[in-house]
């Protein structure tokens, strides 16, 4: 895949309510997905397709990534789903997001379909990304797999609510730690799993919503936890989440220069003094400094961030 798109808040937009679409058109979101999945009726799903196929062929998106949610591999309207919104909108369409995958032989599935409908209708093969929901314990166990399934994988994305129904988690409240567990995170291992994959794999890793849409603090303090640990972005459920998970997967203005000038500082140490080592006022930077400048500036790119010295993230001047 190319470079990875900008995935800090991700709107879910109901497919088979149309002021839901149109209003979500507006909002600051770096993606959307329409959803075709749990936010349809199963009596809606074929009416919310003929939704979807318009929303995405009228445009208005901007720059947002276009994504579109199916039903999973299990059910009867996925494959309709695809076939539907592809052969519809598939030149208006950066992504489909295949819920509740459990094994490699889900994403097989999808990326041979979209294979065939792409050349069935003139589209450019492989253009379509996928984005694997890891739900359930079966789909963490076999997640290297998942990650490592399709060169059209762009992100995997925590199902939160699904996976704490698959342990037999003693929790009502999504997003927050289980009523009697008071010390550490109770979905550290599980976060860090997802993580851990989709690095291994050049993919995106995306946190799954906060349900309590009102309480921003309370939505930002769970964004801050996966932001901290590396996660790119957060699904958003409610406008009211969009401002700051937008804030919180974005590196602050300080820490974006500051990798810039790291950039800066070690590009000049090996390429004109050819050192492998210098100094930025009293911290020393080396190869393992440049790796983790690199992530820090890419981010800030992504979010739109500029440099307050005015140059070029090259640092040739603006």
């Amino acid at each position: 895949m190319g470079e990875l798109r900008s995935r800090r808040s991700v709107l879910a937009v109901p497919a088979s309510n149309p002021r839901f679409v149109e209003k979500a058109r507006g909002l600051d979101t770096d993606a959307f997905f329409l959803d075709l999945e749990d936010a349809c009726a199963p009596l809606e799903k074929a009416d919310a397709r003929d939704t979807v196929v318009r929303a995405l062929r009228e445009g208005g998106w901007g720059g947002r990534v276009r994504t579109v949610r199916v039903n999973d591999v299990t059910t009867e309207w996925a494959y309709r789903d695809v076939i539907t919104v592809v052969e519809g909108a598939g030149a208006d369409l950066d992504c489909l997001v295949l819920p509740k995958v459990t094994s490699a032989r889900d994403i097989h599935w999808l990326d041979t379909l979209l294979t065939q409908i792409e050349r069935a209708t003139g589209l450019d093969v492989g253009r379509i990304g996928i984005e694997a929901q890891i739900e359930d314990a079966r789909g963490l166990t076999e997640v290297d797999a998942i990650a490592a399934a399709s060169p059209r994988l762009e992100s995997l994305v925590y199902g939160p609510a699904d996976f704490m129904a698959s342990l037999n988690m003693k929790s009502l409240v999504v997003g927050e730690q289980p009523p009697g567990y008071d010390t550490g995170d109770a979905y550290h291992y599980v976060l860090m799993r997802i993580l851990t994959a989709a690095r291994a794999h050049g993919l995106q890793a995306i946190d799954g919503p906060y349900l309590r849409i009102r309480d921003v603090d309370a939505f930002r303090r769970s964004a801050a936890r996966t932001a901290a640990l590396g996660f790119d972005g957060k699904w958003v459920l409610h406008p009211l989440q969009v401002e700051a998970a937008n804030e919180v997967y974005a590196p602050s203005q300080e820490d974006y220069d500051k990798a810039e000038l790291i950039l800066d500082a070690y590009a000049h140490a090996t390429a004109v003094d050819r050192r492998g080592a210098v100094m930025l006022g009293s911290e020393m930077l080396d190869e393992a400094s440049r790796k983790m400048a690199l992530v820090v500036a890419g981010k800030g790119r992504a979010a739109g961030l500029k440099r307050t010295d005015g140059s070029a993230p090259d640092g040739s001047g603006a």
